[in-house]
Order: C-alpha cells, then sequence, then structure tokens
C-alpha cells in the first residue's frame, strides 16, 4: 500500500475521468445502496480469490464505510504478485462516511451560495 488518499483526491479523480479502479470492499447489498461512480464492488471476503481481476490497474483505490478495512484490502492488493511493480494501491481516507459528509457539505455550500 502507498499510502491514504483523501475524499478530495478521489472526487478529483472521479471528475477528471482518471485511470483508476475504485474498488469497494463492502458487501453488494450495501454497494448496490449506493456507492462512488465508478467504483467496483469486490467484498473484502472474496478479494484473495478475486485480486487477479486487478492485473494490469495503474491505481488502485479501495474504499469501505470508514477507512479501516479499506486499509487492509489495499495492503492485501500492494502484496499480491500479479499486481505489477509501481502500481499505485491506496486506501481512501475517512471511508464513504466522510465522502457522504463532503458531498453535503458542498451541496450546502452551493444552497447557500448568493448568487
Amino acid at each position: 500500500m502507498d499510502a491514504e488518499i483523501s475524499t478530495d483526491d478521489v472526487h478529483e479523480l472521479v471528475e477528471s475521468d482518471a485511470d483508476v479502479r475504485i474498488v469497494d470492499i463492502r458487501p453488494e447489498p450495501q454497494f448496490d445502496s449506493g456507492h462512488i461512480p465508478g467504483s467496483e464492488n469486490i467484498p473484502f471476503h472474496t478479494l484473495p480469490s478475486r485480486v487477479g481481476e486487478l492485473d494490469g490497474a495503474e491505481h488502485v483505490v479501495t474504499v469501505c464505510p470508514l477507512g479501516k478495512s479499506s486499509v487492509q484490502a489495499a495492503r492485501l492488493i500492494g502484496s499480491y504478485e500479479g499486481v505489477p511493480e509501481g502500481t499505485r494501491v491506496e486506501s481512501m481516507a475517512g471511508g464513504l462516511s466522510e465522502w457522504e459528509y463532503e458531498l453535503e457539505s458542498s451541496a450546502d455550500a452551493e444552497r447557500d451560495a448568493p448568487f
């Protein structure tokens, strides 16, 4: 794992349509109820058997509800021998709760703007 990435930086990656794989490690029903646009669901318990699906990725960001389990997922992905050297593997700091808070804050700011 390289580091943690802020929700602001993940927003920028999503908005810029960057070449990044965002891996949501929550169970499928939670993923289906809402997720980061463009993210893919690989539940944590299936990650060891599915990590090969990330072969060839240049940048991987793992996400979970609070940003704790995604650190472990990022470490697992980073240690997988099929992930090429130089692949950037990060965990989203603060998790989806921080992502949702940032979205709500920016929506509030837009509503409160005088113009």
